[in-house]
């Protein structure tokens, strides 16, 4: 019994992975690093008057509600599950700009980001994994 579920078993995995590469599942995977998505943030906000200054925490601090994390200073980075998702917090972004500095947003695949080389100085050193983020529907 045990040997013909054992067999059952192979057959089984054997026959999904085929049915999986004959639909390109990887491909449309939830979670594929060409479909998951990093937005970055670049700004360089005035802070020379106390509204400026104010005006600059502010849309910082909009960036940390909508889920962005500091990379490096004046540079902030969320993941996004799709596409689509990303665009949904580059409209949140765009609607908070301030009247005054510059702002980029950029949008780069999961795989590109996976490709980043990081230094401390002369020293390189391995990125930090991101945790398990959860959508809440």
């Amino acid at each position: 019994m045990t040997v013909l579920r054992e067999v059952g078993v192979k057959f089984y995995t054997q026959a999904f992975r085929k049915r999986m590469k004959d639909i390109g599942e990887d491909r449309f995977s939830r979670l594929n690093q060409y479909r998951s998505m990093w937005v970055l943030v670049f700004f360089d906000l005035p802070t020379e008057t106390a509204t400026e200054r104010k005006v600059a925490t502010k849309f910082r601090k909009n960036l940390l509600d909508d889920g962005f994390a500091m990379f490096q200073f004046s540079i902030y980075m969320r993941f996004c599950a799709s596409r689509e998702n990303a665009e949904v917090h580059v409209k949140r972004t765009k609607r908070a700009l301030p009247k005054k500095g510059k702002i980029g947003i950029l949008q780069i695949t999961d795989k590109q980001f996976g490709m980043i080389e990081l230094f401390h100085g002369q020293k390189e050193i391995e990125p930090e994994t991101p945790s398990q983020q959860l959508e809440l529907f």
